[in-house]
């Protein structure tokens, strides 16, 4: 293996990781899968390739494609809702930094959300919205990926676009407007406070809580603000640890969000989504093999800085 076709591959890790997260919503499968387009570049050596760039994006679309439908056969057993893997803010930096279309929603946006909203497309879908909407890759380079004619292709992006905004209007709000209303709920959940958390969420707010059958979480999606709040309190009522618990605020999936900290380490990490002025969803994620990542990112919270249960 020449070093010029090793530097060739390094140069595009980044891009296949990107592409593989975003399909597949698990860091640790998305890096499985750019080493596997690795030696398969690596067995290709001495052919001409002369865009190697697409033709790695080709085969980790194609990789994913195969990963996905294997990992939804295990989803169907998966224990409570499936949430994807939170990862740090060096990740989002990285990830979001290698996609070229920098004003495009699906380019610089990773939250749990969105990925979230993704889980409920095709597997075709998923890898045809991805590679046009965050790649700007172009219908002739995405048909060569999924082996379709373009025309179907433009069809998937369609159909997959439609569903994103119906099941995910775009808002505008700011970082400061965001990080302001999860604090106000961590706080105000910290201290049991019932109406206060019961101001902060929309009529329809839903909760998603991962445990995967590894921690503590709801089997199903807490549906309606009273529950949700009833759901809250009753966690920190029921498992927070008498001297309480520490929160940390920390940058998730490039949106705002915070680590709960108790006493054997960490115990959830949580995001939201808002309308601008109300919560709308809530994302727990509670399996300790999805914090992995976060706990090497994560720093201790100065005592007594966080609210406590």
């Amino acid at each position: 293996m020449t070093e010029d076709r090793l530097a060739t591959f390094e140069a595009q890790r980044t891009h296949l990781i990107g592409i593989a997260y975003r399909m597949l919503g698990e860091m640790s499968a998305a890096e499985d899968v750019a080493q596997e387009a690795w030696i398969r570049w690596r067995r290709v050596e001495g052919e001409d390739i002369r865009d190697p760039r697409a033709w790695l994006s080709a085969v980790t679309v194609r990789l994913s494609l195969d990963a996905l439908r294997k990992a939804r056969t295990r989803r169907e057993s998966y224990v409570g809702p499936w949430l994807p893997e939170p990862i740090t803010p060096d990740d989002t930096r990285a990830l979001a930094a290698d996609a070229p279309a920098a004003r495009a929603e699906l380019a610089s946006d990773l939250s749990l959300a969105l990925l979230h909203v993704l889980e409920r497309l095709s597997p075709e879908e998923r890898a045809a919205l991805i590679l046009h909407d965050a790649f700007d890759c172009d219908y002739a380079t995405i048909a060569a990926a999924l082996e379709k004619n373009e025309a179907a292709c433009r069809k998937l992006v369609s159909r997959a676009r439609e569903r994103v905004k119906q099941d995910r209007p775009r808002r505008t709000v700011s970082p400061e407007q965001h990080r302001e209303l999860v604090t106000r709920f961590v706080a105000a959940a910290g201290m049991n406070d019932e109406a206060g958390i019961m101001r902060l969420l929309a009529k329809d707010a839903v909760l998603y809580s991962d445990g995967g059958g590894k921690a503590k979480a709801a089997l199903r999606p807490i549906y309606g603000a009273d529950r949700v709040m009833r759901f809250t309190t009753g966690i920190v009522r029921k498992f927070a640890p008498p001297e309480g618990f520490d929160v940390e605020a920390i940058e998730i999936n490039g949106a705002p969000g915070f680590l709960l900290h108790w006493a054997d380490g960490i115990h959830s990490a949580l995001t939201i989504e808002f309308d601008g002025a109300l919560i709308t969803a809530i994302y727990l994620v509670r399996n300790p093999d999805k914090l992995k990542r976060l706990r090497g990112a994560a720093t201790s919270p100065s005592p007594g800085s966080s609210p406590s249960a």
